[in-house]
């Protein structure tokens, strides 16, 4: 089997990795808290860091007027299908395919990663900005405007007496690796079909 196909098989194969390694974290500091409070984001279901991580995130939010996180969203019940579909699409491409599919792929998951973050970005803007009227507490900007609590979509951010960390996971850097993976398999299977002229 040529090179750039066996990688392009590779590849896809390494995003398998998101159905047992968390795709994202976010993690909350603060001084009540010694031991931070953590939040997997898996293709499939949200976790906790450490033992009832996410009901104390839930108790504290509660306090400003956020949501709870829910035990499951639409999302993912939809994820999984895309991943596996995907997986044996690049499969399937990588051994029956000429090289120049392996380019349509990564394009085509490209834009579902993006669509992902996008839909991401949504969940949280929407967590931190939509709260409860009624809430125990409120805060304001200083124009007057409810304060938002929305979580950084990648990086750290101050909220309030919190430092807020949102950073990728094991499943991210596996998927990401593989995309990678079929970008370098196009190009060894362009020089290599050069190469049969």
């Amino acid at each position: 089997m040529k090179k750039s196909k066996l990688l392009m098989i590779i590849g896809p194969l390494l995003m398998m990795g998101l159905f047992f390694f968390p795709l994202w974290n976010i993690t909350l500091e603060a001084p009540q808290y010694p031991t931070p409070l953590g939040m997997n984001i898996h293709i499939n279901k949200f976790s906790d860091v450490h033992d009832f991580d996410i009901k104390n995130i839930n108790l504290m939010n509660h306090y400003v007027g956020m949501k709870y996180i829910p035990e499951s969203i639409p999302e993912f019940k939809l994820f999984p299908i895309v991943i596996g579909v995907m997986v044996i699409l690049g499969v399937l491409i990588g051994i029956f395919a000429n090289y120049k599919w392996f380019i349509v792929w990564f394009i085509v998951m490209s834009v579902l990663g993006i669509a992902g973050i996008y839909d991401f970005y949504l969940w949280e803007y929407d967590y931190g900005h939509n709260l409860d009227p009624k809430a125990i507490m409120s805060f304001k900007n200083p124009d007057g405007s409810p304060m938002g609590f929305q979580p950084p979509l990648l990086g750290t951010k101050h909220i309030l007496n919190f430092i807020a960390h949102s950073y990728p996971r094991t499943g991210a850097y596996l998927m990401f690796s593989g995309m990678v993976l079929t970008v370098v398999a196009f190009f060894i299977g362009k020089k290599e079909a050069k190469a049969g002229n």
